[in-house]
């Protein structure tokens, strides 16, 4: 079976519900993951929007996620990196009003090693350390425009 990730809160490509950005809540929308790779010791999590106007832009990071969870309140488990927003955790869709529909990619990592020692806490040191340990990747795609 193939490792996949999921949300309750939209199927992959539709629009990612209000409550789940800065228009709402801007709570992190529930997410699940199913059949992570034998030998997965943890998980890690990016988030991020290919279509902002200055360039990706990345909203959530999360990494050293247990790999014994199988739902996304476990990436509150896990450790948070700063986003593009400033602060550490999750920040939801906010593209530009008027900029039409951003595609905002949730890319799950199944890794082989239970913590990741970076050596600065930024979205390259995390992207290095993913190309050393990735066993495989997970990913679900949702939409949202303002």
């Amino acid at each position: 079976m193939a490792f996949t990730l999921t949300s309750t809160a939209f199927e992959e490509g539709e629009t990612i519900p209000q409550t789940y950005t800065c228009d709402g809540a801007d709570e992190p929308p529930p997410l699940a993951w199913t059949n992570p790779p034998k030998g997965t010791a943890s998980l890690a999590l990016i988030m991020d929007d290919p279509d902002a106007p200055t360039g990706t832009f990345t909203h959530w990071m999360v990494y050293d996620i247990p790999a014994s969870t199988l739902r996304g309140a476990g990436a509150s488990a896990g450790r948070a990196l700063r986003n593009d927003f400033g602060r550490s955790g999750y920040g939801g869709p906010c593209p530009p009003p008027g900029h039409g529909p951003h595609r905002y990619s949730f890319t799950l990592y199944a890794l082989d090693v239970a913590t990741l020692d970076l050596p600065r806490q930024n979205r390259e040191a995390l992207e290095r350390a993913l190309e050393r340990h990735t066993v495989a990747t997970a990913r679900l795609m949702g939409r949202y425009e303002r």
